[in-house]
């Protein structure tokens, strides 16, 4: 039978139209949720044969890009990893390695002698790749990454002065007296109302009652229930108060001498019982572990004055990150209160509003001064910052000058992130690669 061009084929079950529909679907959704959608549109297809038919597409051939995207996506995360190539100008995925090493970068690249510019993060082996695959290409450092490594280095730094923002948080009011116990204005150790006492009392009155009308004290010991000991003890006694004062409060305890330690401790933040107990047994303490964590354990429990907490090293470097003009009027006196007690977290923010207007403006031509200027003041995590910018000193420059940056290369990357997911984790690499280059 003859075949009609576009229409049928030989030994085809479908027509050139399903057949592309079939594919279509299979790009968007891969096989089994492909397979589901194509039983909507009442075609009967296995999820085998979506894939076949999405297998069976022509390589893409893209030409070679003038401004490539390079970038890194996880096959499996902390484990495997491949490469992404974008074509700037037009958005569009050019190519997928499968792996992210610096030889196959450099062999893709010097395939295609016509790439003028590669935009990339600071990996290296990305930077490797580039240098020797494309000598003749400037390399761009991404602009974002700059940024981020910025504040990685200035969140460090603050939290490296986090008693400067001390200076934030009002004095606490000096204590006053404290009132004095009932019990020491009762002239009594043991208020009225304590079960204790008033059961003290009664039994003393009793006692005291029945020696006054002519009992005897063994009489007495009868008549109450009570031991010989016991009645003496009440009898010898002439107020109650005799009988208890002193007997628990100023009870004396083998962890006295060392709680003027443990307070002192406990201020400074170190709450673990375990630790105070090894550290006060060299002085001398005697006593058990049980002991140091019964009086930690009350100091933990009891009501403590509600003081107000400085601002996290995390929120004051989100406030020198901001733009001035988008913080709130408070925030931006606390910043200037910090600013006027530490003066490396002045030079931080100097520093940082420099680096954002050398970013924005794209004055690349400022960067060699701006290290300089980070490398006169104490501040270690910068200088870090400053010796990785040197190691890549051209592709930063070029990153602050030109217009091109790996933004559309990010983008793909989480469009991989959601294709992979969406087969689970099983697909292989060819079909992953056919997804990402064919999809319209």
């Amino acid at each position: 039978m003859e075949q009609i061009p576009g229409l049928t084929r030989r030994h085809g079950q479908r027509t050139e139209r399903l057949r592309s529909t079939m594919a279509s679907v299979g790009l968007a959704l891969a096989g089994r949720a492909g397979a589901r959608l194509a039983r909507v549109f009442g075609v009967s297809i296995s999820r085998s044969t979506v894939l076949r038919l999405v297998d069976a597409l022509p390589e893409p051939q893209p030409p070679a890009p003038r401004v490539v995207g390079v970038d890194e996506y996880a096959t499996r995360k902390g484990r495997q990893y491949g490469t992404v190539l974008i074509d700037i100008e037009t958005r569009r995925p050019v190519d997928l390695l499968p792996d992210r090493e610096a030889s196959t970068l450099a062999a893709w690249l010097a395939q295609r002698p016509g790439i003028e510019v590669v935009c990339r993060d600071r990996a290296p082996f990305f930077a490797e790749g580039a240098t020797a695959g494309a000598p003749q290409a400037i390399q761009v450092a991404d602009r974002w990454h700059l940024w981020h490594n910025l504040s990685e280095a200035a969140e460090r730094t603050v939290a490296q002065h986090r008693h400067c923002l001390r200076v934030l948080v009002p004095e606490a009011p000096e204590p006053g007296p404290a009132p004095a116990p009932a019990e020491e204005m009762s002239g009594s150790p043991w208020p009225t109302g304590h079960r204790f006492a008033d059961r003290t009392r009664t039994t003393h009155a009793n006692v005291h009652s029945l020696l006054e009308a002519g009992h005897s004290r063994r009489a007495i010991q009868r008549q109450l229930c009570m031991t010989y000991r016991t009645v003496k003890r009440y009898a010898d006694a002439t107020r109650p108060e005799d009988l208890f004062a002193g007997q628990w409060q100023n009870r004396t305890s083998v962890l006295d001498e060392y709680k003027s330690y443990l307070d002192d401790r406990w201020r400074e933040g170190h709450t673990n019982a375990w630790k105070l107990w090894e550290e006060v047994v060299p002085l001398g303490y005697k006593g058990s572990y049980q002991t140091v964590r019964a009086y930690l354990c009350k100091k933990r429990t009891s009501p403590r004055p509600v003081t107000a907490r400085p601002p996290s090293p995390r929120a004051v470097a989100g406030w020198i990150l901001s733009r001035p003009e988008a913080l709130a009027e408070t925030e931006q006196l606390q910043l200037k209160t910090v600013w006027d007690h530490c003066p490396e977290l002045d030079a931080l923010a100097r520093h940082v509003r420099s680096f954002a207007t050398m970013l924005t403006e794209r004055q690349g031509e400022r960067l060699p001064d701006w290290l300089g200027a980070v490398r006169q003041d104490d501040l270690p995590s910068l200088h870090t910052l400053a010796a990785g910018i040197d190691r890549d000193l051209d592709a930063v420059t070029a990153g602050l000058t030109l217009p091109w940056n790996s933004g559309p290369v990010e983008g793909h990357v989480n469009r991989i992130k959601m294709l992979k997911r969406q087969m689970f984790g099983r697909a292989g690499f060819a079909l992953l690669r056919k997804r990402v280059l064919l999809a319209p």
